[in-house]
């Protein structure tokens, strides 16, 4: 398993990840596998989704913000309620084909990581199997 490390600069924001992903690819030497990503925060979390334009990312973000507002009463009161409900709609997993080395995305899509109660110094485990 690989340990990405991942500096947060914002509260909320989505981080391509794609290459660091696919250099730990690179670095098991597997050919034709699955690529395990998983975000071991429960204020984070990890989304394939269009990686060419960011306003996607931003649109994301900006959509989260108001099914989750930060200011709304929530049981939890740590200040960081919106992060939690927003990590459990995006989901804290993701799985993606290895075929001849590369990770097999679609034309547009990229790996982001979601930060959503930053900034903070963070994890992103990938597990490379054969």
């Amino acid at each position: 398993m690989t340990k990405l490390k991942v500096k947060t600069g914002n509260r909320e924001e989505l981080y391509n990840i794609t290459s660091e992903v696919q250099s730990a690819v690179d670095r098991s030497g597997v050919s034709d596998g699955i690529c395990h990503i998983f975000v071991p925060h429960t204020t984070a979390a990890v989304l394939i989704q269009e990686a060419d334009d960011p306003a996607v990312g931003r649109d994301i973000a900006t959509h989260l913000r108001r099914l989750f507002p930060r200011g709304d009463p929530y049981e939890h009161n740590d200040g960081n309620a919106d992060a939690h409900m927003k990590a459990t709609g995006v989901g804290n997993t993701a799985t993606v084909f290895i075929e001849k080395g590369k990770l097999t995305l679609g034309t547009w899509q990229g790996i982001f990581f979601c930060e959503f109660d930053g900034p903070r110094a963070r994890e992103v485990w990938v597990k490379v199997q054969g």
